[in-house]
């Protein structure tokens, strides 16, 4: 049997990667890949930051020997467009030009559309908060391969304020929430094809609490709760649902993305 090889663009930068690691005891990248290696334990994963020229040059002169790239979630803001997020971009766009299947979570899902040719703008309908809920899979969805055994309506992990506002040329809207329009989507760019997800099936509730309380004075700070004791009782929330989850469900899209590409091996 051959074993994946996959490449994992992280999506932070230091300053954000520190912050990671202190409440979610891992990175955004180190995260995916624990996750990975206990889906499929033989994998062979390298891990890049497109801030580093020299890792991303590496990375596309060898393109060719990676079964899949996924991009991570990630602390920046688009429209910032500082020289560190072009480069995000860039790299985005020079793996479009080559034959990939690509797995873009949250902030690698607004990456990788921009890249494309979609906007990304702040949620006109607030933020997901630790959490999003009830998430539907439409009807194109149910179809797509990236969503199966997936539950039609789930609730996810989930950590952005901004959102895809216009999705690339030609793809597909595979979910939404009341939150984000565009939750899960499917487009081909050259010769990729890219599953995007605006939430985490990476991430455990316990992370998104931490990362929230470490957020807690920004979050408030920004009218996202009316005050503290509305952000702790949508803790307790989080809390409650963690009861709920399991493991299978939250983590059926990665899951079925490393299937995907098992198929073509």
């Amino acid at each position: 049997m051959t074993n994946l090889n996959i490449l994992i663009v992280e999506g932070n930068d230091p300053k954000n990667n520190e912050f990671f690691v202190k409440a979610a005891k891992a990175s955004c990248s180190q995260n995916l890949k624990n996750l990975v290696l206990k889906l499929e334990p033989n994998s062979k994963i390298e891990i890049i930051n497109p801030a580093r020229d020299t890792e991303t040059k590496t990375a596309l002169e060898n393109i060719k020997k990676f079964h899949g790239i996924i991009f991570t979630g990630g602390a920046m803001r688009l429209n910032d467009m500082t020289d560190e997020i072009k480069k995000h971009i860039n790299f985005a766009s020079d793996c479009f030009k080559h034959k990939n299947k690509i797995l873009a979570i949250c902030w690698g899902l607004q990456v990788c559309s921009v890249a494309a040719g979609g906007k990304v703008a702040p949620g006109k309908k607030g933020a997901h908060v630790g959490i999003a809920s009830d998430i539907e899979i439409n009807d194109e969805g149910k179809k797509n391969p990236i969503y199966k055994n997936k539950k039609i309506k789930f609730t996810s992990p989930a950590f952005n304020y901004d959102e895809v506002c216009e999705i690339p040329s030609g793809a597909t809207l595979l979910s939404s929430d009341k939150v984000n329009s565009v939750m899960g989507l499917y487009f081909t760019v050259g010769q990729s094809k890219i599953w995007g997800l605006q939430y985490h099936p990476d991430y455990e509730y316990w992370q998104m609490i931490n990362l929230s309380i470490g957020r807690k004075e920004r979050i408030l700070k920004n009218n996202h709760f009316k005050n503290e004791d509305e952000f702790h009782k949508h803790l307790n929330y989080i809390k409650e649902e963690d009861k709920k989850l399991d493991f299978d469900n939250r983590t059926c899209e990665v899951r079925n993305w490393l299937d995907i590409l098992k198929l073509e091996i």
